[in-house]
């Protein structure tokens, strides 16, 4: 029983170890103290012909975006299977690719875990959501939460919650940026971040979600084609045997048989569950990713999204793990990639070189600058997203919402959120810069754990619980926001390794366990102590909006939006 108990602990403990670290991967802060390289001149001249690309796509973009429905959502018009492709170009960052490469390299087995156990959780919640949100919203997750409830405090709360996200997420995508950028161009950092803000902003105000829509699937199509390359070349390489490229993974790596192993990760369960419910609940409450539901025409559509972006993402990962045990097998063994000469494991750069430096024992000097490319292209489809998220939820849900009651037309409404796309570019490149220096590793978890501590339980309790008030949502969710904030800032990661002190007064390092199960109490709580005329309208108003969402009677259309 002892042992049953204890494998339970582990497997939860080592799931959630997997998630935490695609979490931080995914998010695209954990790139380490990337050494500055030689100047990658084909990786560039490569980066500039994507970029051309991208911006004529731009032009072309601006031209069809004349209204807000074409701003906010592309005009419902992106079909399910571009839409998968968009998510999916939108959650695969570069430092997940170099990042989870890198782990393969140097753990082997584990890295498969880190690649594929979040893959359990974020689908099953977005097929549950995927076409309630259709069916009831319009450009953002507000629309769903505010369907029925109060309009001014439930779109106030909405729309912090989602800039708290959008912001934190741009910190941490700036610094990966950077340092990813420092890594493989050669470029310094200062120029990097700049770069990609200048690019993200011109993509956001000038092209609206059509635009990035195209910039997410073009980057998820490189990415996908330039990983499979690699692959393929690793396979050619051992005959398509998987046998031989194992046991000739196992007679070069210094860990041996250990490689095809779980290792010994587990080191505190509540941490390892607590990520596990940050990551999962956290993608189904992180805006650039809600709001790509709304540019499709309808809710099979939407649930068409996110069965192919399934599809893509975990794709994607597999191939990362072939990637990991072929950089084992033919760069380890080269010492032209190599720091400390053969036997050593540390290659030149560091270890997040490893797919590269296996795309140039594939393909050459060219392949080494295309893959190169593509990892600065994949940033730029990110910070996309989430620009054009948070310049959503200042012009849709705060200004011609709460401002002007409704009352603000399309076109200003636009204008607003071109100015605010602009702000928050500045705004990323500034925090950029300024947390240069700065260990971000904690931006990730927090990102994560409010997106599950405050936008989850609203979202979800809104859709499938008709007792829910708006003094519920909004009180219980900014207490499963304020737990996750004020719990990551007593963590160790900032109280103890940012502030100095000795010991941090949160004994944990991460909040989610807590902070989840607080939001949807306390919003069950005071939803049931609300008896007010108000709440019982809301309460009364739920089976409309439960038909809607079941149907799509009242939906909003693709050309009407």
């Amino acid at each position: 029983m002892k042992m049953t108990k204890t494998a339970i602990a582990s497997t939860l403990a080592f799931g959630g170890m997997a998630l935490l670290a695609t979490a931080a991967l995914a998010a695209g802060a954990d790139m380490g103290n990337a050494q500055k390289q030689e100047t990658n001149w084909h990786a560039i001249i490569m980066f500039v012909i994507f970029v051309g690309a991208t911006l004529g796509i731009t032009y072309w973009a601006a031209g069809r975006t004349k209204t807000a429905a074409d701003f906010y959502a592309a005009g419902g018009g992106i079909t399910g299977f571009q839409n998968g492709l968009a998510i999916a170009g939108d959650y695969m960052s570069a430092a997940s690719f170099l990042g989870i490469s890198a782990l393969v390299y140097g753990s082997g087995y584990d890295g498969l875990i880190f690649s594929v156990g979040w893959l359990v959780g974020w689908p099953i919640i977005l097929f549950l959501i995927a076409e309630r949100l259709r069916n009831l919203g319009k450009y953002t997750f507000a629309d769903v939460c505010g369907y029925r409830l109060a309009r001014t405090p439930i779109r106030t709360f909405a729309a912090t919650g989602s800039l708290i996200v959008v912001i934190f997420y741009l910190i941490g995508q700036m610094v990966g940026a950077g340092q990813l950028i420092k890594l493989l161009f050669g470029m310094d950092y200062l120029y990097a971040v700049i770069v990609v803000g200048a690019l993200m902003m011109i993509y956001v105000t000038f092209g609206g979600m059509v635009a990035t829509t195209w910039v997410q699937i073009i980057k998820a199509c490189l990415l996908l084609g330039g990983a499979t390359f690699i692959a393929l070349g690793v396979m050619y390489n051992f005959g398509f045997s998987f046998e031989k490229l194992f046991v000739k993974a196992i007679e070069v790596h210094p860990k041996k048989v250990a490689i095809m192993a779980p290792g010994a990760l587990v080191t505190n369960p509540v941490d390892a569950i607590s990520l596990g419910m940050a990551l999962m609940f956290g993608t189904a409450g992180l805006p650039h990713i809600l709001m790509r539901f709304f540019t499709v025409p309808d809710a099979r559509e939407a649930r068409k999204s996110v069965f192919y972006a399934t599809g893509f993402i975990g794709y994607f990962y597999i191939l990362t793990f072939i990637i990991g045990f072929g950089a084992i097998t033919l760069v380890a063994t080269n010492p032209e990639y190599l720091a400390k000469g053969l036997g050593s494991l540390d290659l030149k750069g560091g270890n997040n070189m490893a797919a590269v430096w296996l795309a140039h024992a594939i393909g050459g000097n060219l392949f080494l600058g295309f893959i190169s490319a593509v990892a600065f292209a994949t940033i730029l489809a990110v910070v996309s997203g989430l620009t054009l998220a948070g310049a959503s939820a200042i012009s849709h849900d705060l200004y011609a919402s709460v401002i002007m009651h409704g009352q603000a037309t399309e076109g200003k409404e636009v204008t607003v959120s071109k100015i605010s796309s602009i702000a928050l570019g500045i705004v990323a490149v500034l925090l950029g810069l300024i947390f240069e220096k700065q260990n971000v590793a904690f931006i990730v978890a927090l990102t994560f754990s409010v997106a599950a501590s405050a936008n989850f339980p609203v979202l979800i309790l809104s859709m499938f619980w008709g007792g829910l008030t708006t003094r519920g949502a909004v009180l219980g969710g900014m207490i499963g926001l304020l737990m996750s904030v004020i719990m990551v800032v007593l963590s160790k990661a900032v109280w103890v390794q940012s502030f100095g002190f000795k010991e941090a007064l949160f004994p944990f390092a991460y909040p989610a366990l807590f902070s989840v199960p607080a939001a949807f109490f306390f919003s069950w709580l005071f939803s049931i102590m609300d008896n007010s005329p108000q709440a019982q309208a809301e309460r009364a108003a739920y089976e409309a909006q439960s038909i809607r969402s079941e149907t799509g009677l009242g939906a909003e259309g693709a050309a009407s939006h």
